[in-house]
């Protein structure tokens, strides 16, 4: 049944799938930086735009099929296709944007989107009703599982390289490529085989739509879409701090007089490890553990920049990119150089010799640290007097 499709519909569809995969991976791509509640907003967003993105070019599909003209679409068998696909889509994404993306965690990832695309496929197919059986070529049907797969695959892999315009664009047109390349696969290996008007009637007595109002869904669905995609394209407020923020030390060496407190901070040495009356400490640790594709990494102390809480773990900043390290922030402050290292903020710990500048905003502060990709780090307001002792600020009174 494959010949017989409305090549526009078709072209659609691919369009729908590919628009809905970049909104959902451009959502994907912020979880990472984003705190706690903000993080699960942004991963159930993409989930859902994703799996909208797959649901809507299904249906699509469908309405550019050449199928019985009787054929209605029963709701519940609908509505569960999308909720199947929505979860199990949510599932994937959260695998690859929470800790460290290895092999085995992008590849199960994989599967888990392949897999929700097929069953979100077959169980849409099931809402089909009419005076009809359908029949499936399971060849086909073993090779359009293949294709999702492989293809979510590749989306994943894009979606987590380093070039974040390119890898948005890339994995968006894999994803596309997954999603209708599974579609079409499985629709030219089924086959619709009319039956007597004496049999019964597939679904009867169950909610069914018409495909007119179906396609009013749909094309509110694709509304949806494209206002998802053009809103993907404002650019992150976070992103846009950050490149202002390489810029600031020259804007705050300008502005001394007026802000005394933001200025470029001096290296220093190591402070004593212990205090009168204090028990020595152990020694600290040289190195700290980072997850990487191939398992365990050590980065040294020094190359070190901050320590970010992140649940049970940390993330360890080294200039360049954060790395998810197994410490918690307790242990990793118990077992890092205090003369070096300073907890600014309960989730963020900073190496003081790598403080490039220091400014004061709202009731707390904000700290640059150096390296290839500088970063901000928020200072509680509790920790502002130790920040400036640690860097030198203090004025000393005769």
């Amino acid at each position: 049944m494959f010949e017989g499709h409305d090549p526009y519909l078709v072209a659609l569809s691919v369009a729908i799938a590919i628009l809905g995969g970049y909104t959902g991976f451009s959502l994907a791509a912020r979880v990472r930086g984003a705190p706690g509640v903000s993080r699960r907003v942004l991963l159930a967003g993409a989930a859902i735009f994703l799996a909208v993105g797959i649901w809507t070019m299904h249906f699509v599909g469908m309405l550019a099929a050449p199928i019985p003209p009787d054929t209605v679409y029963l709701v519940l068998p609908t509505t569960i296709s999308f909720l199947i696909c929505a979860l199990v889509v949510g599932i994937s994404l959260f695998f690859v944007s929470i800790g460290e993306p290895t092999l085995l965690r992008v590849a199960s990832s994989a599967v888990l989107l392949g897999l929700g695309i097929v069953s979100m496929h077959y169980a849409g197919i099931h809402g089909l009703a009419g005076h009809f059986a359908v029949q499936h070529d399971w060849t086909m049907v073993l090779l359009s599982v293949v294709v999702a797969i492989v293809t979510a695959y590749g989306g994943l892999r894009a979606f987590l390289a380093r070039q974040e315009g390119i890898r948005l664009i890339a994995s968006s047109i894999a994803f596309g490529l997954a999603v209708s390349g599974m579609h079409y696969t499985a629709t030219y290996g089924m086959h619709f085989v009319l039956v007597t008007d004496a049999a019964p009637h597939h679904g009867a007595g169950g909610l069914a739509a018409s495909p007119q109002m179906l396609s009013i869904i749909v094309s509110v669905l694709c509304f949806v879409i494209a206002a998802g995609f053009l809103l993907s394209l404002v650019p992150d407020p976070r992103r846009q701090s950050t490149a202002a923020a390489a810029d600031a030390p020259t804007a705050a060496a300008a502005q001394a007089d007026a802000a005394p407190l933001t200025l470029t901070a001096p290296r220093l040495m190591p402070a004593p490890l212990g205090g009168v009356g204090q028990p020595p400490r152990a020694a600290p640790a040289p190195r700290l553990p980072v997850e990487g594709a191939n398992g365990t990494h050590f980065i040294d102390a020094t190359e070190v920049r901050s320590v970010r809480a992140d649940a049970h773990y940390t993330r360890v900043h080294d200039g360049t990119r954060e790395r998810m390290c197994p410490w918690s922030i307790s242990e990793a402050e118990a077992q890092l150089d205090p003369g070096l290292f300073l907890r600014v903020h309960r989730s963020h710990i900073v190496a003081i010799p790598h403080v490039s500048f220091v400014r004061k905003e709202g009731d707390g502060a904000v700290i640059e640290l150096d390296g290839p990709s500088p970063h901000l780090v928020p200072v509680s307001r509790a920790k502002i007097a130790e920040v400036k002792a640690r860097l030198g600020l203090v004025r000393r009174h005769a």
